[in-house]
């Protein structure tokens, strides 16, 4: 091959291949991205995304447990929960008690971005979990809150979404952080204020849970008709 031949089909190699690589450059394969309930754990001071399903996890007294459903690529940072994970303000009005162990549950449906079609989430809310000790992080997740299970998946908490469960979406997840909301919180449980024994003989009523007042008015009834017996007797000894 003549020398003027070789060099124009090397330069127009060469310029094939840049026109490729820029190609490449320009258009990038695109990330897939799922829209799913992802699993977390408050680990010093900070959400971390689950190392094992709730299935084989075994969460220890006073943790905290966490659920944010998003949309997610694959080569994406993880969407945690827009709240922290607070074990005092979440178990609060849950006493420990023996042989049991106390979870803090968030759980955050995202926004209304991230939503299905026709769906709105619900209100971020924490909760917490009185469970056996050996309990795992899916009954965990099942003590505070209703869950839709497909395989080993959640796919649901609370009715949200009402279908579907990781699937792929055609939609990029919302560009920046996501601002940190509050949650609803359990309501305290009263602690029961102790009484005497009259005021709890009085508030109880009779042994088999008359009220008092009927106890009372039954006395009267009783006293009265037996002084009305009381006095025909005298009247008749008397005549």
């Amino acid at each position: 091959m003549p020398t003027n031949v070789r060099r124009a089909t090397a330069t127009a190699l060469l310029a094939l291949l840049s026109s490729a690589a820029l190609l490449l450059t320009a258009a990038p394969a695109e990330a897939a991205a799922y829209r799913y309930w992802g699993y977390y754990t408050w680990t010093d001071g900070a959400w971390t995304f689950a190392q094992t399903g709730p299935d084989q996890s075994e969460p220890a007294d006073g943790s905290v447990e966490g659920w944010r459903f998003a949309v997610t690529t694959e080569s994406g940072s993880p969407r945690v929960p827009r709240a922290d994970g607070d074990f005092d303000a979440i178990c609060a009005g849950t006493e420990a008690a023996d042989g049991r162990k106390r979870v803090a549950v968030v759980l955050d449906a995202g926004l209304p971005a991230d939503a299905p079609e026709g769906s709105t989430p619900p209100e971020p809310r924490g909760a917490c979990a009185s469970v056996p000790e050996s309990a795992s992080g899916a009954e965990v997740l099942a003590a505070v809150a209703d869950t839709r299970v497909e395989g080993a998946l959640v796919c649901g908490i609370d009715g949200y979404p009402a279908t579907g469960c990781g699937d792929e979406v055609d939609m990029e997840p919302p560009a920046g952080p996501d601002a940190q909301v509050d949650l609803a919180l359990p309501a305290p449980r009263p602690t029961p204020t102790p009484t005497t024994g009259g005021e709890a003989a009085a508030s109880e009523g009779g042994d088999d849970g008359t009220p008092w007042w009927a106890v009372a008015l039954g006395a009267a009834v009783v006293a009265a008709v037996g002084g009305a017996a009381a006095w025909r007797l005298r009247r008749g000894e008397s005549s």
